[in-house]
């Protein structure tokens, strides 16, 4: 490890050293990845400002947890790459929703301010205050970590996964911290290597624990071993030169192999669709439109007050095609993520993989685990010759895939999909009408699929 007067490059940022020291006590940048389900019961009442689009209770069933110490005490935080804070509840909330989740006492290493933190959500809110903190993370240490101590949540339902708050590892320009209080736990773990091409996280959302993975400036050789193993594609921009979230170029779906074309990007100057990878989120979520064209085109489901359903035996490979020129691929949906039994009701009606929200604003589409489960997944800082990328390598072969899903669920009965293969390109919607980023958040009880928006010292946000 390197002196931490240096400048370094950060996510696109040469930024200096001085307000945070990074320790790493061993060479290993690997950090357990905890799947673990979600104990939500459902409401008894559905939420009357959510509209039957965003509303899906109880879908998600599990989530990706990472543990954190801050100042010497160990918590579970949800991995989230589309935001970009640390908090985590404080021994001050005394709310309903804190209670059954571990929560900060002070230390004394703690700096705190009079910054003041609050986040605003559909159904819920945070409120708390800004410190700094001696936090680890496997074998990183950060001896001045900016972070926030949530003394009041409401309507999150933290106890669901036992999660005590966030690790954002999203671009610094999303904080809702400002970047003049102290950097993000991305910046900071990237600043440890003095090798650029090191700066970098990889995770693999695993179908169960053993198969779960996150790293930092280093490859899991059971997925890579190197960017050579990878497709390599540039993080679409929120400006010229600025980045905000982790966001592709999303070309096409195919379904059993044929091109479904996708409606026109709301996004300014993008000229295709424009899609967020994030974790935080477990379903994909789309266009209403598009949505449900495409479960029109798959056949055998139907919207209810859940969302889209689908039958629970309804064989469909779907692809997802990403990036730009002669770096775009195709990625692989397994069938067991489009028809989602885990959500099931009655064995029979399973909840769809893909939603309808159009409420995404600084982008189009959000790919979230239903997704992201299906590929190992690099998040590489920008480089002084580089912009920042994202690596993806396809873990899902659609034969075996398909094999397994008709073993498991049994033949499908249903006559082949009828692709309804072009969208309407009409909408002149652009992203200079809208502003900010709505989108779903893994750790909301009841309706878990909503439009969150963030108000931090008068800003919008994300989460």
């Amino acid at each position: 490890m390197h002196s931490s007067t240096r400048s370094v490059w950060a996510l696109g940022l040469t930024l200096p050293l001085s307000r945070c020291v990074m320790s790493v006590a061993a060479s290993s940048g690997r950090i357990p990845l905890h799947r673990v389900p979600r104990l939500i019961s459902r409401p008894q009442s559905r939420v009357p400002s959510v509209s039957a689009d965003l509303s899906l209770e109880s879908s998600n069933q599990y989530a990706y947890l990472v543990q954190v110490g801050i100042g010497g005490q160990d918590f579970m935080v949800l991995l989230d790459t589309g935001s970009s804070d640390l908090w985590v509840v404080s021994s001050d909330c005394t709310t309903e929703d804190c209670d059954g989740v571990r929560k900060y006492s002070r230390s004394p290493s703690l700096s705190q301010s009079d910054v003041p933190f609050h986040l605003n959500y559909l159904m819920g809110n945070v409120s708390g205050t800004v410190g700094t903190e001696t936090v680890t993370l496997g074998d990183f240490e950060v001896s001045a970590q900016i972070f926030a101590m949530a003394n009041e949540t409401n309507g999150l339902g933290l106890h669901g996964t036992g999660n005590s708050g966030i690790m954002g590892l999203s671009f610094p320009a999303e904080a809702s911290i400002a970047d003049t209080t102290g950097r993000t736990v991305a910046e900071n773990l990237f600043s440890a290597f003095g090798d650029s091409s090191s700066r970098f996280f990889a995770f693999r959302l695993g179908r169960d624990q053993a198969s779960s993975s996150f790293t930092v400036g280093e490859f899991d050789p059971t997925y890579a071993n190197s960017t050579d193993d990878l497709a390599l594609h540039t993080v679409y921009p929120s400006g010229r030169s600025s980045y905000d979230y982790w966001k592709l170029p999303l070309q096409s779906l195919t379904i059993n192999g044929t091109s479904f074309s996708l409606s026109k990007s709301h996004v300014d100057s993008a000229q295709a669709p424009i899609a967020v990878l994030d974790t935080g989120t477990t379903l994909v979520l789309g266009p209403t439109q598009d949505v449900a064209r495409f479960w029109n085109s798959v056949g055998g489901a139907k919207q209810t007050e859940r969302g889209w359903e689908v039958l629970c035996n309804r064989a469909v490979i779907v692809g997802v095609v990403l990036g730009e020129g002669a770096s775009q691929q195709e990625y692989t949906i397994d069938p067991v993520d489009i028809a989602w039994k885990e959500s099931s009701v009655d064995g029979e009606w399973c909840l769809g993989g893909l939603q309808g929200n159009d409420g995404v604003f600084s982008a189009d589409w959000l790919l979230g685990d239903t997704f992201l489960r299906n590929a190992y997944v690099t998040h590489h800082a920008a480089t002084d010759s580089q912009p920042p990328r994202i690596g993806l390598r396809g873990l899902t072969d659609p034969t075996a895939a398909l094999a397994a899903f008709i073993n498991d669920r049994g033949a499908d009965p249903n006559g082949p999909a009828q692709v309804r293969a072009h969208a309407d390109r009409s909408n002149s919607l652009t992203g200079g009408d809208v502003c900010g980023i709505a989108t779903a958040v893994g750790f909301v009880a009841g309706a878990v699929v909503l439009v969150l928006v963030f108000t931090f010292t008068g800003r919008r946000r994300k989460y």
